[in-house]
C-alpha cells in the first residue's frame, strides 16, 4: 500500500484525542485516534455516512 494521508478531523482540538482520516486507493476510509495511532478502523464511505448521521441525531 502507498504511504497514507492522514488528514485531522476539523472537530479535533489541539490536545489528544484527535481523530485522523486517510483514504486507500481502493476507496475504504481509515481512522485512527491520536492516542493509539497503531489501531485503525477500516469503514466504506456509506457506512462513514451512517455513523455521522447517527452521531449528529443525537442517538
Amino acid at each position: 500500500m502507498s504511504e497514507l494521508h492522514w488528514q485531522k478531523s476539523t472537530y479535533s482540538q489541539e490536545a489528544s484525542a484527535c481523530l485522523y482520516l486517510a483514504t486507500t486507493p481502493t476507496g475504504e476510509i481509515l481512522l485512527r485516534e491520536s492516542d493509539e495511532p497503531e489501531m485503525i478502523l477500516t469503514i466504506c464511505p456509506r457506512q462513514l455516512g451512517a455513523l455521522i448521521s447517527t452521531l449528529r441525531a443525537g442517538t
